[in-house]
């Protein structure tokens, strides 16, 4: 008898826990890890071509180089021409822009865009979701082919870009597929489709593709493709002004 009552003890525990559902918090914690390099630095070249109605596409093309475990970036502005040696540099809580015709820096924001795209500086550190944002509702959909889970996120600061998020997370692994990016006033204001195909670095999988799309101009979007992908040790000095002012 007792055998049987912990067998059904161990089932009813069993159950409740299904029942509980998956740990979101989790969740959203292994999407951040999934991008996080830890010790190890990152660099990446990402090729960022904007469309606008009546326009020729722009291209712009930035080398990044980051650092996650001090939360640092540098981000330098291969082409175009006219814009090249441009770059931004975050050091702790700054973020710093350079303009090599004037030789001056200038105080930024993690929040500004780059050049003309829907791409912003905050798209390019580490995500921190978990850290940034409370999960206020959840949700299981399906996008495309893939069973999804749909967590709405709730600043918890006002240093993000973004006040509300709602990020659509695959289930059968932690990586996300789609972002929508909300105004203090719920406006939708940016969509990001992370598309499906990923370039694996240091265990890590990253968005080969993503297509940033602008919701209060219409037609207007970026699509951001990375290549060259290191991970391994940088020089200290590639996260210092020097390096960027002497970088064209």
């Amino acid at each position: 008898m007792k055998r049987i009552a912990i067998a059904l003890f161990l089932a009813a525990s069993a159950s409740l826990l299904a029942a509980a559902g998956p740990d979101f918090k989790s969740m959203l914690k292994a999407v951040d890890e999934m991008g996080d390099f830890g010790k190890q630095d990152f660099s990446a070249v990402y090729s960022i071509v904007t469309e606008k109605p009546g326009e020729n596409p722009s291209t712009t093309e930035i080398q990044i180089y980051r650092r996650d475990v001090q939360n640092q970036f540098v981000i330098l502005i291969n082409k175009p021409e006219k814009q090249k040696g441009q770059g931004y540099l975050k050091i702790d809580d700054n973020v710093w822009f350079f303009d090599p015709e004037s030789g001056n820096f200038s105080h930024s924001t993690i929040k500004e865009n780059i050049q003309n795209s829907q791409a912003k500086n905050s798209d390019f550190k580490k995500h921190t979701f978990s850290e940034d944002y409370e999960i206020s509702s959840t949700a299981a959909g399906k996008l495309g082919a893939f069973e999804t889970w749909i967590l709405d996120l709730k600043a918890r600061t006002n240093e993000v870009s973004y006040q509300h998020v709602r990020l659509t997370i695959r289930k059968d692994k932690s990586v996300p597929l789609k972002e929508e990016d909300y105004s203090v006033s719920e406006k939708l204001m940016r969509t990001v489709l992370y598309l499906p195909t990923y370039v694996e670095a240091a265990g890590k999988l990253i968005p080969a593709k993503i297509k940033m799309i602008d919701e209060l101009n219409k037609g207007e979007q970026s699509v951001l493709t990375i290549s060259n992908v290191r991970v391994g040790a940088l020089p200290d000095s590639n996260f210092t002004k020097a390096f960027l002012s002497r970088a064209q």
